[in-house]
């Protein structure tokens, strides 16, 4: 059940280390029409990859608000405090 794969038929897919070109394709893409379809969007950004590599790589590395850098003494003491009352859930 369930969906059929997106891509495991198309070989002409690029895999691989994604090229500032290709983020900026699809940076510039989702600003300008949001989020949809991200079996739609490779085609429609210009892109030739799979939609789930696209969703990947903007939910893991393009997202304007994913935080970088180490954690503040706040966060840190929540972590600790968090993992003493609740263990490794």
């Amino acid at each position: 059940m369930g969906r059929s794969p997106c891509c495991d038929d198309i070989s002409e897919l690029k895999k691989g280390p994604w090229t500032p070109e290709e983020d900026e394709l699809l940076v510039s893409y989702i600003q300008k029409h949001g989020l949809g379809s991200w079996r739609a969007l490779p085609k429609a950004a210009g892109l030739n990859r799979c939609g789930k590599s696209c969703r990947l790589r903007w939910t893991n590395y393009l997202r304007p608000d994913i935080k970088r850098g180490r954690f503040t003494e706040e966060e840190e003491d929540m972590i600790i405090k968090l993992h003493s009352v609740l263990g490794n859930k």
